[in-house]
């Protein structure tokens, strides 16, 4: 089932007041409680809600380095490395992708000594070819899912 108006408010009042109750949101959306419930509950079902929970800064936590490695694989190893990139604490993500690499792999480092220790390991897992990293200068735009929501909702409105 589409997200629709209603959906799209609930969401971005949970990107917003992430810590609020339902009760909260549903006075503040001028609908009953078992509503929002109702709809938080079919969102998680539907995989658009995949998680709850703080976000964190790899930078306040020691890491402050970001850098995005590509990873090239010999044919027929990807599920080996890629279970293996889980093994690395300094992956906080890691994607299956076309192009120039086979996965790309978010890493973070506390400096470029380290960086380099962690792309040393990730070289010598079986199956790597080879990789290439790309050092990150300066977020120019964080992490957001609310212009989406609301070009989603806008569109819902529309139907």
């Amino acid at each position: 089932m589409p997200v629709d108006a209603l959906d799209a408010k609930i969401l971005r009042l949970l990107l917003e007041q992430p810590r609020t109750s339902v009760r909260e949101y549903a006075r503040l959306l001028g609908v009953a409680r078992g509503t929002v419930q109702a709809r938080l509950d079919r969102l998680e079902r539907d995989g658009v809600i995949t998680a709850y929970g703080p976000r964190l800064s790899p930078a306040a936590l020691g890491h402050p380095l970001l850098a995005f490695v590509h990873i090239e694989v010999t044919q027929g190893y990807l599920e080996e490395v890629a279970g293996a990139l889980a093994e690395v604490p300094e992956i906080i993500e890691a994607f299956s992708t076309t192009g120039g690499g086979d996965l790309l792999a978010r890493v973070v480092a506390r400096d470029a000594a380290h960086l380099e220790d962690v792309i040393q390991r990730l070289i010598s897992l079986p199956g790597a070819v080879r990789t290439r990293t790309e050092m990150a200068l300066r977020e120019r735009v964080p992490h957001r899912m609310l212009p989406l929501i609301e070009a989603v909702g806008g569109a819902a409105k529309q139907r």
